[in-house]
């Protein structure tokens, strides 16, 4: 991006009341963004920047803060870089809106979302489960998820040691670790 793009880019920014901008590079840009200013600033920069293709939504689990950070992030073809957007949700209700009328791709993000961490988009086209189709449990990539104590409560260890597993460790080679050993809460002392 050229220093010309980059200052007519901050420019524009600017439009947005109570943003923060951090150039992370010449091609990458931080917005940190009120929750309730993001559509806009995702419309702005769709229509008059040139941002018309939403790459990803990711989410990350402020436990301590008691909050959802969700980065929308969104690429230039014309200028050849990002703008990450940064919003932060209650994590409950675990509530926003859904991006879907701006970036159609943004159904697909939602969703996954929705499934992983609980959160729902408000006018998403579909928060149907579609990797976690058997999974009857809590969402699984929330801080307080304990995927051992589920795995514990919910499954039962099988012993796997086929023929050519013995041959392979009576020879010298591969690895056997009885599952007591696996476990993270066991600690080595």
């Amino acid at each position: 991006m050229s220093q010309e793009v980059a200052h007519w880019l901050d420019n524009l920014l600017k439009e947005i009341e109570g943003i923060e901008v951090r150039r992370k590079s010449s091609r990458r840009v931080r917005v940190d963004v009120p929750a309730d200013a993001l559509p806009a600033l995702l419309e702005l920069l769709q229509g008059r920047a040139g941002y018309i293709h939403l790459s990803a939504i990711s989410c990350v689990d402020w436990i301590d803060d008691d909050e959802f950070e969700l980065v929308y992030h969104v690429w230039s073809y014309e200028s050849h870089s990002l703008v990450s957007a940064h919003i932060r949700i209650a994590r409950e209700p675990g509530v926003y809106l859904s991006v879907y009328d701006l970036y159609q791709p943004a159904g697909f993000f939602e969703r996954d979302i929705h499934e992983m961490y609980g959160i729902h988009f408000e006018g998403s086209p579909n928060m149907e489960k579609f990797i976690l189709t058997e999974w009857d449990g809590p969402p699984p990539m929330r801080k307080e998820f304990d995927s051992e104590a589920y795995i514990n409560e919910h499954l039962s260890w099988q012993e796997y040691n086929p023929e050519w597993l013995q041959e392979l460790v009576a020879e010298g080679g591969g690895v056997i670790i009885p599952p007591e050993e696996q476990r993270f809460s066991q600690k080595k002392k």
